[in-house]
């Protein structure tokens, strides 16, 4: 559960500029507040069920930007090069920095 969280924080991140503003107020509350469903209805003046619905559409829609955009898989990609960079620069593998450093190049 808490990977699944992990993940929808950092695609909310990514793509929050794409929902609508109601959109973002409930993955807000939910995601990053820990609103619970309830609570949001409550806020909003709607059904528990509508705001379920509404977050469970939302991460549907963030998942497809992320199939055609792949901005976190990106990000993930540029960190773990980052991190291997890092290491190799402390080793001073110079091979590895220049190989590495082309990956990060070839990423955007």
């Amino acid at each position: 559960m808490l990977e699944k969280t992990t993940r929808v924080n950092f695609l909310f991140d990514f793509y929050q500029a794409l929902l609508t503003p109601k959109q973002r107020n409930y993955m807000e509350l939910y995601y990053l507040e820990d609103y619970s469903l309830g609570e949001i209805a409550e806020t909003f003046n709607v059904s528990r069920q509508a705001v379920y619905d509404n977050i469970r559409r939302t991460e549907a829609m963030l998942e497809s930007y992320e199939e055609k955009l792949c901005l976190y898989d990106k990000f993930l990609q540029r960190q773990a090069t980052l991190d291997k960079l890092t290491a190799a620069i402390t080793s001073e593998d110079k091979r590895s920095i220049q190989a590495y450093l082309q990956v990060l190049k070839e990423l955007d």
